[in-house]
């Protein structure tokens, strides 16, 4: 099991967004499972809403996507407001976002990896010791 963050999530849903490795991981999430943050499914719906507004791609893609996401072996975990809270640190000290500092938290005290396509993600990983599932 490892966490999932919406970056490698996209680039299941959105071709121009796969990289070498890419099916690698997911092969390995529908044999392991994942889990991902509570904001994981919102991240990923606004990021489809934001490629459907730009015209980047139509309805029949956004379709395809909800069902790849759905789809999905990743247990969606809920984030407590003190939890939250506690993130703006890691944030500042990685020069995250909150919402990525919530991937990097959980696998963190889950002693887990995480998928990610995100560069700064990734770059914090490996300052924090949380090793990477590798696209």
């Amino acid at each position: 099991m490892f966490v999932v963050d919406a970056s490698i999530t996209l680039a299941w849903c959105f071709e121009d967004e796969s990289a070498p490795g890419t099916d690698d991981v997911l092969n390995r999430l529908l044999l392991e499972g994942g889990i991902a943050p509570a904001h994981w499914p919102l991240e990923v719906a606004n990021a489809l809403r934001s490629a459907e507004r730009s015209g980047r791609v139509d309805q029949a893609a956004i379709s395809r996507a909800r069902s790849i996401v759905t789809d999905l072996p990743i247990d969606v975990l809920p984030v407590e407001t003190s939890t939250a809270l506690g993130l703006i640190e890691p944030a500042l000290r990685h020069d995250l976002t909150v919402y990525d500092a919530a991937y990097l938290g959980l696998a963190d005290i889950r002693g887990l990896g995480i998928a990610t396509l995100d560069g700064r993600l990734a770059e914090a990983c490996r300052a924090a010791g949380v090793s990477l599932i590798e696209a």
